[in-house]
């Protein structure tokens, strides 16, 4: 069961979005602001599960509302502005809805946090790596079962919160650590940083198109400081 905040200075957004939960079997409760400064002492003292949070506020803006949370929930953007996603996932927002919010768009955001929360129960580890290995594998434990994990399966890595997305061609695994501890396990000559939450796989970009990575069924931004890597490798190649 989920415990949901909802900062919005629109009460009509408040009223749809607390609309959707309504339709929800696994909400233990839900919270709604319009006014941020009650939003952030209200977290204070009552830690949430999911946030909901709008950018363009009058009090402050959702950048400026996750930055002064200590330890945010796990964050969903909401807003009618498209160029704040990017900025979103340098903040380790799991999710960006485009207002007007349709209750399947909700729904997939919703989806993403379960399948989150799921995967952070199962306690997965990367099993000790032996130095000087050249492998083109590593063992990930879960509980106790060892899985081999591929390289060639991996397309990308996304980091959120203190951990990392493993997305392969089999589905997900999350493993305890940040985006940047990944870098020294798999190997740099066939994966590359892009973003400051993302590392991808280079063999498997299917195109580039503007400041986004197109992989099979998976798009990742392109941040600013990495672009020229990007290019090198890729003109390389």
């Amino acid at each position: 069961m989920l415990k949901f905040v909802i900062v919005d200075d629109e009460p009509l957004a408040l009223e749809v979005l607390d609309g959707h939960l309504k339709r929800l079997d696994d909400v233990a409760s839900v919270f709604l602001f319009t006014n941020a400064g009650e939003a952030l002492r209200h977290l204070e003292n009552h830690p949430a599960d999911v946030l909901l949070l709008d950018i363009e506020m009058p009090e402050m803006t959702g950048i400026e509302f996750l930055k002064a949370l200590s330890n945010p929930p796990l964050t969903v953007f909401t807003t009618a502005y498209r160029n704040y996603a990017f900025e979103g996932y340098e903040l380790g927002v799991i999710d960006f809805l485009l207002k007007p919010v349709s209750f399947n768009r909700f729904h997939q955001a919703i989806t993403k946090i379960r399948e989150f929360l799921a995967l952070k129960s199962q306690s997965t580890n990367i099993e000790d790596i032996p130095t000087g290995g050249n492998t083109d594998f590593i063992f990930v434990k879960s509980g106790v079962q060892r899985i081999k994990l591929e390289f060639n399966d991996v397309t990308h890595i996304q980091g959120l919160k203190d951990y990392a997305i493993i997305y392969t061609h089999a589905g997900k695994i999350l493993l305890k650590g940040s985006i940047k501890a990944m870098l020294n396990i798999f190997p740099q000559r066939r994966f590359i940083r892009v973003h400051k939450s993302f590392i991808v796989s280079v063999q498997k970009i299917v195109r580039l198109e503007r400041n986004r990575i197109v992989l099979n069924g998976h798009q990742v931004p392109i941040g600013r400081n990495f672009k020229d890597d990007l290019e090198k490798i890729l003109n390389a190649r």
